[in-house]
């Protein structure tokens, strides 16, 4: 394990640094100014050139490439052109919330997608079957904007069960934060509900044919325990893998429910650093959000050797 975990911390190295200098090259070969989306279109010449200059944009690539990357080895990911903030202070403010909505969203598409892909696995070609098939294809057809947009319109404009588009922090007032939160958790799990669940259908078929699912069943054991000790657990390494790209997937992909519902996170600040070319901004968030990502490869990695003891690594 700790030969396993000193290789990935090596790899992890090189992946950012391939990430960092991707992403610092991109930004400079895309159009635009961040100087002139500062001062505006109506801004000088001699404007626009005293404001690359303070921010070191008039310098050589290699120079500006070389100076970002030591400030970021020092820990420093620099300061957003647009707010004058330190980038580091705007990705902490937006981290949480974005996890928060990660995280809620994954454990309930868990709790759902787990069992229900264990129904239809187990009623194959039968009703039930039919209908979690359907439901899942359904979840997975629905743009997130559309779901987003249909749960904010009957259960807050129409049935006003829930409140609207007003972002409040939990240490303002947690009851109203709570209520804030479901709606966006809903509109994530939906499509992440529906790959679960049919992961979990796909590998329990494969399972309960196994030879040895009929040897525990010709000894008497009970269903139950058939099914979630011997079927489930040898299906779940393909279900951690979906949970894993699913995690990934999201911290950079809830753009369209934070703009939605008004919830300041990561994509929107990433978004928002893009359109208005603030460079440290972008290249913090993307180098936060691969980080954020190897860490969940090299933990689904380990929840393999856990959950499957045939599994070695090293």
């Amino acid at each position: 394990m700790t030969q396993y975990l000193a290789r990935r911390g090596l790899y992890l190295l090189v992946q950012l640094l391939v990430v960092a200098t991707v992403v610092f090259l991109l930004l400079r070969l895309v159009p635009g100014d961040p100087a002139r989306a500062i001062l505006g279109e109506t801004a000088t010449e001699e404007q626009v050139a005293r404001v690359r200059h303070q921010l070191g944009l008039d310098q050589p690539i290699y120079r500006q490439y070389v100076s970002w990357m030591a400030d970021v080895l020092r820990g420093d990911l620099g300061t957003s052109i647009t707010s004058g903030r330190p980038v580091a202070t705007d990705v902490r403010d937006r981290l949480g919330n974005s996890l928060e909505l990660i995280v809620l969203a994954t454990a309930l598409s868990l709790i759902i997608g787990l069992p229900l892909g264990i129904i239809a696995g187990l009623r194959a070609n039968r009703l039930p079957d039919f209908v979690l098939s359907a439901a899942a294809m359904l979840g997975l057809s629905l743009p997130g904007f559309v779901v987003g947009t249909v749960l904010l319109l009957i259960f807050a404009l129409r049935l006003r069960w829930l409140p609207q588009t007003q972002f409040v922090e939990w240490s303002e007032n947690p009851g109203q934060h709570l209520k804030l939160v479901i709606l966006p958790v809903l509109t994530l799990a939906a499509s992440t509900v529906a790959v679960i669940m049919r992961m979990t259908r796909s590998s329990m078929l494969e399972v309960v044919r196994q030879d040895y699912i009929k040897l525990a069943r010709a000894k008497g054991l009970s269903e139950r325990t058939v099914i979630l000790r011997h079927a489930l657990r040898n299906a779940i390494n393909p279900v951690v893998s979906v949970v894993g790209l699913e995690l990934a997937t999201l911290l950079g992909g809830t753009v369209i429910v934070e703009t939605i519902f008004g919830w300041p996170g990561l994509s929107s600040l990433l978004i928002a650093g893009v359109r208005a070319r603030d460079y440290p901004v972008v290249q913090g968030v993307v180098l936060l959000i691969a980080v954020l990502t190897i860490l969940i490869n090299i933990a689904v990695d380990i929840a393999y050797a856990v959950l499957d003891p045939r599994i070695r690594i090293s």
